[in-house]
């Protein structure tokens, strides 16, 4: 007989334990410790990178995003599809605004957006 779901871990106490700390991350907000101000996260942008170096690597995060939201709209269907469609569509959208100010980046005389 194969089974839906794996055999819950043998150590219920540890299972309980990471079972209330995430309940508590979720639900008791005011028990959050505030973040340091240096905090970044796991991932950080290095100081002293010029803009266009910045926004060229936005362009490209974007384009490999809206790759996988459109990959992933023609592998499935019904309600799913109009949500990875809808995720395409405002990919676009991101990916026009970098555009634009990759455009204005190298030419600051063209004026306002």
């Amino acid at each position: 007989m194969i089974k839906d779901s794996p055999n819950p871990p043998s150590d219920s106490t540890a299972f309980h334990t990471t079972a209330h700390r995430a309940i508590n991350h979720y639900l008791n907000t005011s028990e959050k410790p505030e973040p340091a101000s240096e905090d970044h996260g796991v991932f950080a942008v290095r100081e002293g990178l010029d803009v266009e170096t910045l926004l060229v690597n936005a362009s490209e995060d974007l384009a490999s995003a809206q790759a996988l939201a459109s990959h992933l709209a023609f592998e499935i269907d019904g309600n799913p599809r109009s949500v990875a469609l809808g995720i395409c569509r405002m990919l676009e959208g991101v990916q026009l605004l970098v555009d634009k100010a990759m455009s204005l980046n190298e030419n600051p005389t063209q004026g306002q957006i």
